[in-house]
């Protein structure tokens, strides 16, 4: 394994990555991706999960140097674009894509000028549950192509997710992955973290029904 126990694994983004941690409880990774990647690496590195539910890039961004940067990472991820569709369509909150373009290289910028840290993206995804879920797809799309010109930008490890998600939902059905179309099932979980750590170059066996 390439991470030790001196590295910082720093996990920053929306309800995906948060995923019911105590916010009271600094040490909390929540039950999803991010304690599953803390879990099958084993002892080693620190993982820190700076993940908040119902956050757009722009409240990301207005706690990035706080929660982010005073962290000190030495590997930092972000996850982040769902809500800004999301809140798009049920409640009418814009998030034009040059705004979302621009917060988000600020992001990146940010962390490369005051941290010697690797950078992860992991792109938002959407599983449609809904019939009117189908319509968020065009909203979310320029997103992730936003996610991944930046993290080519900035020199970040790209973690796909807009593409392993929607293939493994075409075997198992994507309420299997994701119950409401957005917030990932344990099954679902275990494949972004599978896929982090392949990313990182410490794959693990692939996840499977049970």
């Amino acid at each position: 394994m390439r991470f030790t126990e001196a590295d910082r694994l720093l996990f920053a983004g929306d309800s995906i990555t948060d995923s019911s941690r105590d916010r009271a409880d600094p040490a909390s990774l929540g039950k999803g991706y991010v304690r599953q990647i803390a879990d099958l690496l084993g002892d080693g590195p620190e993982v820190v999960n700076r993940g908040i539910n119902g956050n757009r890039i722009y409240d990301l961004e207005a706690r990035w140097a706080t929660d982010v940067l005073a962290a000190r990472p030495t590997v930092l991820t972000v996850k982040i674009g769902i809500n800004d569709t999301w809140r798009t369509f049920d409640r009418g909150l814009s998030s034009p894509i040059g705004k979302f373009r621009a917060a988000y290289s600020r992001l990146l910028a940010g962390a490369r000028e005051h941290l010697p840290a690797e950078l992860y993206v992991i792109t938002p995804f959407l599983l449609p549950v809904e019939p009117d879920q189908q319509e968020w797809l065009g909203d979310l799309a320029p997103r992730v192509e936003a996610a991944i010109d930046v993290a080519t930008e900035f020199g970040a490890r790209l973690v796909r997710a807009d593409l392993f998600m929607p293939r493994a939902a075409a075997g198992h059905g994507a309420a299997t992955l994701a119950p409401d179309g957005v917030h990932p099932s344990p099954l679902g979980h275990r494949l972004l973290a599978e896929a982090w750590l392949a990313a990182a170059g410490a794959p693990v066996e692939e996840a499977t029904l049970p």
